[in-house]
């Protein structure tokens, strides 16, 4: 498939033995799995036989053993240092965002919108191959990602990238505000940030939970367990859910970070919002109804310019 150009960039698997997206319930009254975790963080079982042993007890036991505790991302210069729960392996999730982002390539092609503006495509390849770089400051797997940048070809605004690396950029966004090399900069920072931090993988794990105590209440009702869609999932948590405050903070300051790093002038992520803003009043961008604008953030991101200047004034000496 010929439009469907990839990154040249590949990446190695970081969890080739990761645990399944959604333990397996013991059905039967009185089975017992204990998942053990080891060195790769992949739950093993053991069965025991405990007479009268509850099966929502079970559920719970489940969901409480295959939550971790991890620090995504290194700290970086505006230092992000959350500590995130996470029951969904990243490789599960990844594998979820693949399959996402294939769909929506399949989609773009059929409709005739899939790369269809060259100069546009290779201009947002050309400012992510400045940043997919410096995304080692916060994580050192990052360069070696399986990078994918694409762009749509649409009136409508918007722009993500999925767990892995999964970019697409939507021609209405570029053209509509008029957007900078610096401001698409920020942007995709933005979005990276989100990837590189694995806030997807963070809310399908809440919503993993969520299942899980239904899949209590299910046993104990005789209606069994489901599974999770986990590809429909990542396209929810991508398309249609805000992220929640915490999770944009993070992004905002660590998109500031990568784009400075990359050589461009953080101040025109503040010029991004205020655009964004603006369009807000007449014709509001998709991308706001999972990136809300508003001045705090932009107060936010001048409190952290004394942090990224110099960075992006060190990347302007290296050139």
């Amino acid at each position: 498939m010929a439009a469907l150009s990839k990154s040249t960039r590949r990446r190695s698997a970081s969890d080739p033995a990761a645990a399944p997206a959604v333990a397996h319930v013991a059905t039967e009254l009185g089975q017992r799995q204990t998942p053990t975790p080891g060195a790769t963080g992949r739950a093993s079982s053991r069965t025991d036989w405990v007479s009268g042993f509850c099966p929502a007890t079970l559920v719970l036991s489940l969901a409480l053993s295959a939550c971790t505790t991890v620090q995504t991302t290194q700290p970086g210069a505006v230092g992000v240092q959350r500590k995130q729960t996470m029951v969904v392996s990243e490789a599960s999730v990844e594998q979820g965002a693949q399959q996402a982002y294939i769909g929506e390539l399949h989609k773009a092609e059929a409709g005739g919108k899939l790369n269809t503006d060259a100069a546009l495509t290779a201009r947002i390849r050309r400012i992510t191959d400045r940043l997919i770089p410096v995304t080692g400051a916060f994580r050192p797997d990052a360069p070696d990602w399986k990078w994918e940048v694409n762009t749509l070809t649409t009136p409508e605004m918007n722009a993500y990238a999925m767990p892995g690396g999964k970019i697409m950029v939507y021609s209405g966004l570029v053209e509509k505000l008029q957007l900078s090399d610096g401001e698409i900069a920020a942007v995709l920072g933005h979005e990276i940030s989100h990837a590189l931090r694995e806030h997807t993988r963070e809310r399908v794990s809440r919503v993993y939970e969520e299942q899980v105590a239904l899949a209590g209440l299910a046993v104990l009702t005789g209606a069994g367990a489901g599974t999770m869609d986990l590809a429909g999932q990542v396209a929810s948590a991508t398309f249609e859910l805000p992220h929640d405050r915490q999770q944009e903070a993070e992004a905002d300051v660590m998109g500031l970070e990568l784009m400075a790093r990359a050589g461009y002038d953080p101040h025109e992520a503040i010029t991004l919002w205020k655009k964004m803003m603006a369009a807000e009043k007449s014709e509001p961008p998709q991308f706001l109804s999972t990136h809300p604008a508003s001045m705090n953030r932009i107060a936010e991101l001048e409190r952290h310019m004394p942090q990224v200047v110099p960075l992006y004034l060190t990347a302007m000496q290296q050139k």
